[in-house]
């Protein structure tokens, strides 16, 4: 049975989702730049977005019984939250970088390149999307952090 949107809470393991979110948008973004680009940024980039679905999945899948389970689990969000802040790092490089120079930063479905005003709007969205995920994940993991074992100890 599903519950009313208006009556649902924030799952315990909300992070999970939004790095999965924050990965699959990554994706997106990358596959879109140009040739040029892409050979220099993506690769590096992807790796972070994906470190952060495996920490977040990794810390999940630790039920947190007992003291050696609570340090682990606390240690993957931890290692999550690294990942997520490197990737916020380099997302910022990647918008000031092809900032300034954003007509050669795309191309569409046929692989001709966007122009400079359609790119910029784009490398606008993506940034204000990107950056909003990972305030979002950000927020999350730290209270993931911080509530971690209580009830393991209560």
């Amino acid at each position: 049975m599903s519950v009313l949107k208006s009556k649902r809470t924030e799952s315990k393991a909300e992070f999970v989702n939004t790095a999965n979110q924050i990965y699959v948008e990554t994706l997106n973004f990358l596959t879109r730049l140009s040739a040029r680009y892409s050979r220099l940024v993506a690769e590096p980039v992807a790796k972070l977005a994906g470190e952060i679905v495996d920490y977040a999945e990794k810390a999940n899948s630790i039920y947190p019984s007992d003291p050696q389970r609570v340090e682990l689990r606390k240690t993957h969000l931890i290692e999550a939250r690294a990942s997520l802040m490197a990737l916020d790092v380099r997302l910022t490089h990647v918008y000031l970088v092809l900032n300034q120079n954003p007509a050669g930063a795309f191309t569409n479905s046929k692989g001709e390149s966007v122009g400079s005003k359609d790119a910029t709007k784009k490398l606008d969205k993506m940034a204000q999307h990107l950056g909003e995920l990972i305030d979002k994940e950000n927020d999350l993991l730290k209270g993931s952090i911080k509530n971690v074992g209580i009830k393991q100890r209560l």
